[in-house]
């Protein structure tokens, strides 16, 4: 892991070489950020809940997503940006190596930019915690931790699977935003508002549900099951299967030639 963190050294000083440009994008994340944000503050400036979920219980459930995913837009991007890898010839290089493929393809780019947004997260998060009547144990502590951990889990998991997609077709951008940016914008509410059908397959095919839904009921006091508490555990579940499809199209990988 140490060449990990070196990497990431690396690539944050190689940012900071234009620091103007740095400030921009940074202030830019920033802008965006909070357009997602004032989306939701306009939504219920209307309604006064979404089918029992009022701003500030959607606030959390968003803070917890974007949390999730920016992480991974900061730590990951490698794989977010995988086709690219394939396309300039980069991943050959990296099989050369004798170190861990994912490890490799997670220091070989990231995007420090996007820290901002994690911050913005954190912020969005404390703020909705303070508006909201919870009455805290160590239990509900712990379910709030791990539907941060999952939220992480969940898109590192797809990133994977978008990243896999790119040995069959090289370019997998329209699959992988339909499941990452387009999934990250349906997670950001609950998943209990939507209809049936949604509930069935972003519980059972990918599991969103488990990183904003049945914790949350938990932690808000909306269900007493302790077993939604815990239910984020199963996105380590769903990680094994992404993992194996991953390193099964690293094993069929004939290169892009010369």
């Amino acid at each position: 892991m140490k060449y990990y963190f070196k990497a990431l050294a690396l690539n944050l000083k190689s940012e900071l070489e234009y620091r103007t440009s740095f400030i921009f994008s940074f202030i830019s994340q920033i802008i965006i950020f909070f357009s997602y944000y004032f989306v939701i503050l306009s939504l219920f400036t209307k309604f006064s809940n979404i089918k029992g979920f009022t701003l500030y219980e959607v606030l959390l459930c968003f803070s917890i997503v974007q949390f999730g995913y920016s992480f991974n837009e900061v730590f990951a991007r490698g794989l977010d940006k995988f086709d690219n890898l394939i396309i300039q010839g980069g991943f050959d290089r990296l099989l050369l190596r004798p170190k861990n493929i994912i490890i490799q393809v997670l220091y070989n780019e990231s995007d420090f930019v996007k820290t901002s947004r994690l911050f913005h997260a954190l912020i969005i998060l404390v703020v909705a915690i303070t508006h909201l009547n919870i009455k805290w144990n160590i239990i509900k502590i712990i379910c709030l931790l791990l539907m941060m951990l999952s939220a992480i889990i969940i898109f590192f998991s797809i990133f994977l699977l978008a990243a896999s997609y790119c040995f069959i077709t090289v370019q997998g951008l329209e699959v992988r935003n339909v499941f990452t940016d387009g999934g990250k914008h349906m997670a950001q509410y609950p998943i209990g508002i939507f209809s049936k059908g949604f509930i069935y397959f972003f519980t059972f095919i990918i599991p969103y549900a488990f990183v904003n839904y049945y914790p949350l009921l938990y932690i808000l006091g909306k269900s007493n099951k302790t077993i939604y508490a815990f239910s984020p555990l199963l996105l380590f579940i769903y990680l094994i299967p992404c993992l194996i499809i991953f390193y099964l199209g690293v094993k069929r990988y004939g290169s892009v030639g010369s």
